[in-house]
């Protein structure tokens, strides 16, 4: 029996893995704002951004669980200003 291979689609937001399943690539980064804040109100807010599609959600620790990469990007920054991030397509553990 003959497979056909499925090739890869790229768009801005999403990747369509092997098995034609649509995996929205995560982007996570460090908010210096909330660390400074937190250093001087003495609170403890999370600083970590998990930005997937148009979600935030933010956390304490992220646990990824599967492969990433780390982009430094001054030139195009993201849309909260975050010039360096990790990307995924993998899970990620958010507490």
């Amino acid at each position: 029996m003959m497979q056909s291979k499925i090739a890869s689609t790229v768009n801005y937001k999403y990747i369509w893995n092997h098995t034609r399943e649509m995996l929205m690539i995560k982007k996570i980064h460090i908010n210096q704002h909330i660390i400074k804040k937190n250093s001087k109100t003495g609170e403890r807010a999370p600083v970590i951004t998990v930005k997937a599609g148009r979600t935030n959600t933010y956390g304490h620790t992220v646990e990824i669980m599967g492969p990433s990469r780390v982009v430094y990007s001054p030139d195009k920054p993201l849309s909260c200003g975050a010039k360096v991030w990790v990307e995924t397509e993998a899970e990620v553990k958010i507490s």
